[in-house]
């Protein structure tokens, strides 16, 4: 049989699987989305479980013979890596879990790979040279016990687990190594569930609160804290993670706004407020705040957690669609903490329109901040001031960066 589809035939191609296929490759470089890039036959296979220098054993876990690239695990090491670390959960590995990508990897190894994962995007999507250091977060341990925020799958048999890596079949745990032990103390994967149905689990170590929510269903709230002042946080809203983020973001973007009393701020996709408050604070009573938020649950927190705050003003609504309706010609200061797709043409396109003198962008993925980052230059005439990169999600292959940008200088 030949890989190359005949060009005389009436019928479409048929694709030929790969997947379980097995061979040895050597390991190249960190790619985005938790995996190295190696090469077989002259295809790129994305490998899963191994880190960059090693040799190792692959089976294919996704992948056709006409596939422009396959994807892999790594099921056996031949030659570690230095930075290859046993990892400290039996369900990371091939075929198991897929919440975790770097268990394998020692932290120090863990944070240079998102480090350059942060630096590639930068270089490749913005043309942004620069040196990426990922910090960890003060107070964590060991990057285990950390989210307090958890989402599990039931399976036909109505038994909590997590889900394989690109896949809706549910790995059974005992219980999750990097949720924190309210999360766990909750003992969802011992109890008996609805078939096919799901479970969250919020926690907040502040004040020790804990909801459990089945299959989606609203309810009830925890109370989180940051500087000094407490938020509601509606169950199934959004709050960070990690118990530490919230300090060093707020911390990361105060340092880079430098907010002056009597000016004005834009807060955008502010979430329950966290950013608002520490604004509205940081300018005083002469200052102002807008705030913009799209999730109805997320603004009935906000105007709760904000309503002693006169200076701040809450609007609902898409972001592009709020800023256009307000037509607002100024804003000293802008805050943008956008979803995993990032901001997007139309947002830095209206941004540029408010003459901010410092915006400082808060992205979780660095993908999607590199492209904005070279639409802000390109399009609204901003360029990159500082940056610097926190390991919020410890063991994953995710990281947070909050890039402060300033007005081209001319």
């Amino acid at each position: 049989m030949t890989d190359e589809p005949d060009p005389t035939s009436p019928y479409p191609p048929v694709a030929v699987s790969v997947v379980g296929e097995s061979f040895d490759v050597d390991v190249g470089p960190v790619a985005h989305g938790g995996h190295c890039v190696a090469r077989h036959e002259g295809r790129v296979v994305f490998v899963r479980h191994a880190l960059p220098g090693e040799r190792v054993s692959v089976t294919v876990t996704e992948g056709g013979a006409t596939s422009k690239f396959w994807r892999a695990d790594a099921t056996e090491v031949r030659s570690p890596s230095p930075d290859r670390v046993a990892p400290p959960c039996p369900w990371a590995g091939p075929g198991r879990c897929g919440g975790c990508d770097w268990q394998h990897a020692g932290l120090p190894a863990q944070q240079e790979l998102k480090a350059t994962v942060v630096r590639e995007q930068l270089a490749h999507l913005a043309g942004i040279e620069r040196d990426v250091v990922v910090e960890a977060v003060p107070g964590d341990i060991g990057g285990l016990g950390w989210r307090t925020r958890v989402h599990y799958a039931v399976d036909p048999s109505g038994r909590a687990g997590l889900r394989r890596h690109r896949s809706h079949d549910v790995v059974r745990i005992d219980w999750c190594r990097i949720a924190h032990p309210l999360v766990v103390e909750a003992r969802v994967t011992d109890e008996g569930w609805p078939p096919e149905s799901s479970v969250e689990v919020a926690a907040s170590v502040a004040t020790g609160e804990r909801l459990v929510l089945a299959d989606g269903a609203p309810g009830g709230a925890v109370t989180e804290v940051a500087a000094g002042r407490e938020f509601r946080v509606s169950g199934g809203g959004f709050w960070q993670v990690h118990p530490g983020a919230a300090e060093a973001l707020l911390d990361a973007v105060l340092a880079g706004l430098e907010p002056q009393p009597g000016e004005s701020a834009l807060d955008l996709y502010c979430g329950v407020g966290l950013f608002a408050a520490a604004l509205a604070r940081g300018l005083g009573p002469g200052g102002r705040v807008t705030a913009v938020e799209s999730d109805a649950g997320a603004v009935a927190d906000a105007r709760h957690n904000l309503t002693d705050l006169p200076t701040v003003r809450i609007e609902r609504g898409r972001v592009d669609h709020v800023l256009r309706r307000l037509r607002l010609r100024r804003a000293d200061l802008v805050v943008l903490d956008p979803p995993r797709s990032g901001a997007g043409k139309a947002v830095v396109d209206l941004l540029s329109r408010v003459k901010a003198r410092r915006i400082a962008y808060v992205a979780c993925d660095p993908a999607a901040l590199a492209r904005d980052l070279r639409w802000f230059r390109e399009r609204g005439g901003y360029e990159l001031v500082d940056l610097r990169a926190f390991d919020l999600f410890p063991m994953t292959a995710h990281v947070q960066c909050v890039a402060i940008l300033g007005p081209v200088a001319t």
